[in-house]
């Protein structure tokens, strides 16, 4: 993984996502990311949230079906990132039916997937 270019050298939360992403394509994980971030023309922000665009859902799910839970969700944040109120909403709403993690590293992010995985139907 890149490191940032930033004084302190820990990676950003994009690159702590971005080689995860990398990791589950070299090993066969279907994932995808839930784009809610980031700025967006106030018209294009609009069109979003009438499409159902929502703050604060978790930045990635694997679509796989696991010990009763419909999928996985991963909250991906720096060792220092806040969980924000409507992420906190989110994760708890999500919970009932999906597992939902909140990764703060590479290494945590591969460990959730492969505990996920590896758990009984």
């Amino acid at each position: 993984m890149k490191r940032s270019a930033s004084k302190n050298l820990e990676p950003t939360e994009h690159e702590i996502q971005s080689a995860l992403v990398d990791w589950c394509a070299l090993n066969g994980v279907p994932i995808f990311a839930i784009p809610n971030g980031g700025f967006r023309h106030i018209g294009t922000a609009r069109k979003l949230q009438r499409e159902g665009v929502k703050p604060g859902i978790p930045d990635l799910f694997v679509p796989i079906c696991r010990v009763g839970k419909g999928g996985l969700f991963i909250e991906m944040k720096t060792k220092k990132g806040r969980i924000r109120p409507d992420q906190a909403f989110w994760i708890a709403e999500l919970s009932h039916q999906y597992q939902v993690v909140v990764c703060r590293s590479l290494d945590e992010g591969i460990a959730s997937i492969r505990t996920y995985l590896d758990a009984m139907q």
